[in-house]
């Protein structure tokens, strides 16, 4: 296809616009797929309740979006797709056909690719909790595609599951979480000792705290208690 618009006319800046407006739509359904399916509902349902003022803010926001995980899935590729396919379009009304290949290849990989999920993979629940708004939007207009792609994603794989730790992996994340680990955890040498001991509860049998019958001894119930001491110190 030919160049349609030179420089200057109002058809070139009319093309520009369209072409920064596709990129960076593109990029934030592609940070929004890393940032927001990333987030699992156990870690939104933790910051929900028992994180930061901020955190549970953003938290709350997010969750009624990421619930229908496929659905939202669905909804960000399709806009992300749309996006991508129609930048080609306008940049060939402008440059020739293999320019318009490299400058949107370009474009995309930079500016819809690497920075936007760079930036949503450090900074995704609050980007998530501002956007969340716009996802709203677009999970209703694409609605009649996605959700029928969801519907089929729901029956072959299932339903998101809640990823909920077993007692060896949350007497991992605790001890993960212990000052001495150096990993910036808050939880003393005692505090993780108690939490690794109840957590083990569950494995443990009368035996295990019991003491052989040949490591005891007994006293009389009328021997001085100090003089006993002093016997079994010497």
């Amino acid at each position: 296809m030919a160049v349609e618009y030179t420089c200057c006319e109002t058809g070139f800046f009319i093309h520009i616009v369209i072409i920064v407006f596709l990129v960076l739509f593109a990029g934030l359904m592609s940070g929004l797929t890393l940032g927001l399916m990333s987030l699992s509902l156990v870690d939104l349902e933790v910051l929900a309740k028992s994180g930061t003022p901020i955190d549970r803010k953003n938290a709350e926001k997010i969750l009624p979006v990421v619930k229908k995980q496929h659905l939202l899935l669905c909804t960000l590729l399709i806009c992300n797709a749309a996006a991508m396919e129609a930048l080609p379009i306008f940049l060939d009304g402008l440059v020739t056909a293999w320019g318009a290949i490299l400058i949107s290849v370009t474009l995309i990989l930079l500016f819809g690719e690497i920075i936007p999920q760079s930036l949503c993979s450090r900074y995704g629940l609050a980007i998530g909790a501002a956007t969340a708004p716009i996802v709203r939007v677009l999970v209703c207009i694409c609605f009649p595609i996605a959700y029928p792609i969801s519907k089929l994603l729901d029956f072959l794989l299932g339903h998101g599951n809640r990823a909920l730790f077993r007692r060896a992996e949350l007497k991992t994340l605790v001890n993960l979480h212990g000052n001495e680990a150096g990993k910036g955890g808050e939880l003393t040498h005692d505090e993780t000792t108690i939490i690794a001991g109840a957590l083990e509860l569950h494995d443990k049998t009368a035996s295990d705290a019991m003491t052989p019958i040949s490591e005891i001894f007994a006293i009389d119930i009328n021997a001085k208690l100090d003089r006993f001491l002093y016997l079994l110190m010497s």
